[in-house]
């Protein structure tokens, strides 16, 4: 066989790549695959749903049906994530959520957007105004009754009150009147059941008072209680979409349309219609509406919303592309690779809105709170209404106002709200940092943290070395040593075997290729062994220097390599450091590299020649010391070490094993915002405490005020909406 035949060397899994930002090109892609298949997982909008005990009404109910594996609540978002076997389907969930009292909508999984939300923010603001002008009148001919008008002159303007009270408080209260219907239909209390009884008792009373020519009516009190109920609402609608979730980032990225290339000619068409194998045009300043491969046209790509990479990478011919980037400066031609719900950024986005919903220990703390609050509620109203009846000698009005107060006074929006609004602030600012969470107890147990271990290659590094002294190996040992680099996926083979690809080498046939993790590859040439790996596996003696050693014919070859520190590596190590965190390295490198690298960083603790069940181990002996370990890996030697620990955080361009093993990944390539994920996790528990607090303490105070009766239906209402909208801004102080 000719010498000048180029070597057949098959691309080492993941792509090697000079370009740091084109690493994380395809991580929307790779992230997808952990997904799971999309088809199983419905996602149902819940209009009505507004407490923890809507949440655990709504996940025990759904989890009792055939088929259905688990239901999660994200309350913020007002959604269901259902995983279920093939043949559930979204009507018969809805139907069963019916049933439960609760209206459902099924989601287009290739649409979600903040649409609803935005149109439930514009019907309440609509009736909030409604009864704010209703409010404005009726007060003021309250104003000529309260300054001495009698008789027939008082009767006309009760009279005239209840025109405009009456019908403003049916059109306005009816977000309450529904919810608590449905409530009732399904036999349960919800937290607008209270509430809707509060109004239903002003408006009674003064109508009451109107028939039978009273001194006073209260039809100012039951629009005015109307009124602030509904601007509570309205701002803790307010307040929830200020604390967008991580997965509606990745939702408002999906692209309704796109040009879809047919015969040579453009035509727009939805998403929906669109399958692998289509080609696609996207334009400059559009956003990629598919996954895809470019196989038309030059350009460059704004990767930051998906990644939190700043400078845009360059895109040809052969570049894989994900939904949600943006075309930059030239129009493209994709080749479509998956669409809609199969596309990596709905699938990421699923991913990334079960995390926000699975439960902690705070959320099951908070349901079972919620849980014993409606039935507490109408037991303290109506024991409040019997007490008041006997202490006034059977004032009815007194009483049923007192009863009225408690009923609203008590509501347990804050509570409920307590968790999850701190959940979503806070993942969705990490997210916009650059880190994607994985499970949802990860916040809770990255806040617990005290120690910091650390990979070196492709972690605090580059995991793109480049071979220095490829010259000084024949032609012979290069092909031998690119054909076992390019059948394994550590960083070091896959920099070898993309520097022989563009070299022209004897083409040699290895046999029986097997690698063994955290000491290399090996193989038969003409029936004799070959490695290529650590230097103790193949015999050498180690260099000073980062570098693998090739086996061949009884003697051993060194091939060293540079490699660059990661971004943000420095500031990452040296912001852990400085928040009191243990810092340690673990590598599986030689000692004078991991010697080095350590000097760099200021990492005082390091080990090296480390396999990778000494790293388990270590992790594990940390653990049993009592510290909580935060495992930063990329590797297939990591992939133990990542499961062992406390929590776990991998580099979107680390391999699946590892990914999949860890609890977050960093979409970019800047290590900076790990320290962030720390610092911030810290905080969103605190605030989650003080949200407990201010619950608490809202209840312990109010509640009694309200049962004494120094507290009107009107001052309840203002109370209890206050205390929801603390909670909520309470979250949005998560930095």
């Amino acid at each position: 066989m000719s010498v000048a035949e180029r070597i057949d060397l098959p691309e080492a899994p993941g792509g090697a790549s000079a370009c740091p930002a084109c690493i994380a090109a395809p991580s929307a892609e790779r992230l997808a695959a952990m997904a799971g298949p999309a088809g199983g997982r419905l996602v149902l909008s819940l209009p009505t749903a507004h407490c923890a005990a809507c949440m655990t009404t709504v996940e025990g109910g759904l989890e009792k049906l055939p088929g259905v594996r688990s239901a999660r609540v994200n309350l913020t978002l007002r959604r269901v994530s259902v995983d279920a076997e093939p043949q559930v389907t979204a009507p018969e969930l809805i139907a069963a959520l019916d049933r439960l009292g609760y209206e459902a909508h099924e989601l287009d999984a290739g649409m979600l957007s903040a649409t609803e939300t935005d149109r439930q923010g514009r019907d309440l603001l609509m009736r909030l105004g409604v009864a704010g002008f209703s409010m404005m009148n009726v007060m003021l001919l309250s104003v000529a009754v309260w300054s001495g008008a009698e008789a027939a002159t008082r009767d006309l303007f009760h009279w005239i009150s209840a025109a405009i009270a009456l019908p403003t408080v049916v059109f306005a209260g009816q977000p309450f009147f529904r919810n608590a219907w449905t409530a009732l239909r399904a036999r349960r209390l919800g937290m607008d059941v209270p509430i809707s009884l509060a109004i239903i008792l002003a408006s009674s009373i003064s109508l009451f008072e109107t028939f039978h020519s009273g001194h006073h009516a209260y039809f100012d009190a039951a629009v005015m209680l109307t009124f602030f109920l509904l601007a509570g609402r309205y701002l803790d609608h307010r307040t929830r979409a200020v604390a967008r979730s991580a997965a509606e980032e990745l939702a408002a990225l999906e692209v309704p349309r796109a040009i879809l290339v047919r015969n040579g000619e453009e035509v727009t068409v939805p998403i929906s219609e669109l399958s692998a194998g289509d080609l696609v045009r996207v334009r400059p300043g559009g956003r990629m509406p598919v996954d895809g491969v470019v196989t038309e046209g030059f350009s460059e790509l704004d990767r930051s919303l998906l990644t939190g990479e700043s400078l845009p990478v360059p895109a040809g011919p052969a570049t894989v592309v994900s939904a949600g980037e943006v075309n930059l400066t030239g129009p493209l031609t994709l080749r479509v690779t998956a669409a809609g719900r199969d596309s990596s950024l709905h699938r990421m986005a699923d991913l990334v809105a079960v995390a926000e919903s699975a439960k902690t220990r705070y959320t099951s703390l908070a349901e079972r709170a919620s849980r014993l609050y409606s039935p507490l509620v109408h037991l303290l109203s109506f024991t409040a209404f019997g007490v008041w009846m006997w202490i006034t000698k059977g004032d009815v009005r007194t009483s049923i106002n007192i009863s009225a107060a408690v009923l609203i006074i008590t509501c347990p929006c804050a509570l409920g709200l307590a968790v999850p609004a701190v959940v979503t602030a806070a993942s969705g600012r990490l997210f916009r940092k650059g880190l994607l969470i994985k499970d949802g107890t990860a916040l809770e147990r990255l806040a617990e943290v005290d120690t910091v271990v650390f990979d070196k290659t492709g972690t605090l590094t580059l995991g793109t070395p480049q071979p220095t002294d490829l010259s000084a190996l024949s032609r012979a040992e290069l092909a031998v040593a690119a054909g076992l680099a390019a059948a394994s996926s550590h960083p070091l083979a896959m920099a070898l075997a993309a520097a022989a690809r563009d070299m022209v080498l004897p083409a040699v046939r290895i046999d029986d290729l097997r690698e063994v993790p955290g000491f290399g590859i090996e193989g038969r040439l003409d029936g004799r062994p070959v490695r290529l790996g650590r230097a103790e596996w193949v015999g050498a003696d180690p260099e000073p220097v980062t570098a693998t050693y090739l086996a061949l014919n009884g003697a051993t070859r060194a091939i060293t390599f540079i490699d660059r520190l990661r971004p943000g590596a420095e500031e990452a190590v040296r912001a852990l450091t400085g928040q009191g965190k243990r810092i340690l390295l673990l590598s599986g490198d030689t000692e004078p590299a991991v010697a080095d690298l350590a000097r760099r960083l200021g990492i005082r603790e390091w080990q090296s020649g480390q396999l990778p069940a000494e790293k388990a181990a270590r992790i594990s002996a940390l653990t049993a010391e009592g510290r909580r370990v935060l495992m930063v890996g990329d590797g297939l030697n990591d992939t133990a070490a990542l499961a062992a620990a406390h929590v776990s955080i991998s580099p979107a361009s680390a391999l699946d094993a590892a990914r999949v093993a860890s609890d977050i990944v960093l979409l970019g390539t800047d290590m900076a915002p790990i320290a962030d994920a720390g610092r911030i996790a810290v905080r969103a528990t605190r605030r989650i405490r003080e949200n407990f607090a201010i619950s608490a303490a809202y209840n312990v105070i109010a509640v009694p005020i309200a049962l004494v009766g120094l507290a009107t239906p009107l001052a309840a209402a203002l109370a209890m909406s206050l205390s929801s909208i603390s909670v909520s801004l309470n979250a949005l102080r998560v930095k």
